[in-house]
């Protein structure tokens, strides 16, 4: 009798263990998934076709997943264009006489902290050059880029730390004389890091 009761004290706290194990295991899991996960649709612009691939001047004005707003002759300049940072494609960004927008809204959860990447190039040259690229998150302006010179995909990171359950990702431009061009974006949440929260690295 003390035996079987020895017995399945034993086996009980094997059992507790275990279960202790598995959920202590699939949270650290969760968490890993979760830094993994891509929260941005369509940051590399490839889910739209290009209409004529063979004909640059023949772009596609659709943008699955993003939201294009400002003057509707300016918006029409922002496109899928086939000259990609990686992939077949990439977005041509229109705003000739005016700042124009692209946006997208991403889950997030408060107080998580989030990397933001994207690579912008441009093909504007001096003296023709007239450009401005920016960059808002949360509604928040948190980078602004002047009259950026002629260069290939140029890498750029920001930190920051979402303050609700969703988190706009908004882009603002202008380029008067050519084109900015963007893509390959993306967020993911990322560890606790040191220093300021939100910060650009090109």
């Amino acid at each position: 009798m003390k035996f079987t009761k020895k017995l399945s004290i034993i086996v009980c706290g094997l059992t507790t263990a275990f279960l202790h194990t598995a959920v202590i295991t699939n949270t650290y899991k969760s968490a890993a998934q979760a830094e993994r996960q891509e929260l941005i649709i369509n940051g590399g612009f490839e889910y739209d076709s290009l209409i004529d691939p063979t004909n640059p001047e023949t772009t596609n004005p659709n943008v699955t997943g993003w939201v294009k707003s400002g003057n509707s002759t300016d918006t029409l300049g922002t496109k899928i264009d086939n000259f990609p940072n990686t992939g077949k494609q990439g977005l041509s960004l229109g705003g000739f006489s005016a700042i124009s927008y692209i946006s997208q809204t991403i889950p997030t959860f408060p107080g998580q902290l989030y990397k933001l990447t994207y690579y912008l190039a441009s093909t504007e040259e001096v003296p023709d050059l007239n450009n401005k690229f920016k960059v808002f998150i949360g509604g928040k302006k948190v980078s602004v880029q002047n009259n950026t010179p002629y260069q290939a995909y140029t890498k750029y990171t920001l930190n920051f730390r979402a303050k609700g359950r969703s988190t706009e990702i908004k882009f603002g431009y202008q380029a008067k004389y050519a084109f900015l061009y963007l893509d390959d974006v993306s967020v993911k949440a990322t560890p606790e890091i040191k220093g300021k929260t939100i910060g650009m690295t090109p």
